[in-house]
């Protein structure tokens, strides 16, 4: 048996089983989900709110840049658990991540965490540009 056989039974196993999820589904809806209908029930309804107004309502700025800034460092995190992961190791001479081709480059542990650190600080730097503009400020 190919590899490919083994991929396509997946597949086929994968769309069969949310096809049949799909038609229990809505067969299970049919015979035993309630059937009332009315200008209450169809209504639209958020968060315990009931829509009125307009629905292009605007938000402060400062909640976009509170969620541009987790972004920010939601990624810092991303980008820093590999090498959080593999610096430990680098001190050890013959680890496979370490090899005596880096060191002929000079990518030493000092190289390695000296690049950490002006990630660091170009993220504190925006970190305090941004607490200087005052954005975490609530009003």
């Amino acid at each position: 048996m190919s590899d490919y056989t083994i991929i396509a039974i997946l597949v086929l196993t994968v769309v069969g089983l949310a096809t049949l999820i799909m038609i229990a589904s809505h067969s299970v809806t049919k015979l035993f989900g309630l059937r009332r209908k009315g200008p209450i029930k169809d209504m639209a309804f958020e968060s315990g709110v009931e829509p009125i107004g307009d629905a292009r309502h605007r938000f402060n700025v400062r909640f976009y840049l509170v969620a541009v800034l987790f972004l920010l460092f939601d990624v810092e995190i991303i980008f820093l658990y590999p090498f959080a992961k593999l610096y430990p190791q680098f001190g050890e001479p013959n680890h496979a991540a370490w090899s005596d081709t880096m060191i002929a480059y000079g990518y030493t542990p000092g190289f390695f965490l000296a690049i950490a650190m002006i990630f660091f600080a170009i993220l504190a730097v925006g970190f305090v540009y941004e607490w200087r503009k005052g954005i975490f400020r609530w009003d």
